[in-house]
């Protein structure tokens, strides 16, 4: 009885100890994400509108380098940077709550369905039409910068 109880007991330890000898040779994660770039894989992206605005106030963060709420000239990343555009009363400064505004209002119009959050085939289908002088729903304009940031 003493073997029969072992071999019955044991048969399953087997079974499971070989099954899982062949799962060996786990990819590491650089090698899964090194596929996955050479296949042309990206997954979709889901940002919602909170998640979006954090994500914009630590890009002003940086940007202000002296750390006072407002972003000078020598501090755009370019001289000819469309943030410029953000700044509403053209007094050569973007304030916080201009960017803020501004990159809000982006997120807004990249959202085309209106839910909340921007997934990457609204964002792709936003700089498409962008690119093109246009906004999804909207009619065609002359070609030039639409939005800042973008």
């Amino acid at each position: 009885m003493m073997r029969w109880t072992a071999a019955v007991l044991g048969t399953p330890a087997v079974v499971c100890a070989a099954m899982l000898a062949g799962c060996g040779g786990q990819e590491s994660k650089a090698d899964q994400e090194a596929r996955a770039a050479k296949s042309g894989f990206r997954p979709p992206a889901v940002t919602s509108r909170l998640d979006y605005g954090g994500e914009m106030e630590r890009r002003f963060r940086a940007l202000d380098r002296d750390g006072n709420d407002e972003l000078s000239q020598d501090e755009w990343p370019r001289q000819d940077s469309r943030l410029q555009l953000l700044d509403r009363n053209r007094d050569g400064v973007i304030t916080s709550s201009e960017f803020s505004e501004g990159m809000l209002t982006r997120f807004d119009q990249m959202d085309l369905n209106r839910d909340g959050t921007v997934t990457s085939d609204e964002e792709r289908e936003y700089r498409a039409a962008r690119a093109r002088g246009t906004l999804p729903g909207q009619p065609q304009t002359t070609p030039g910068p639409l939005l800042p940031g973008g």
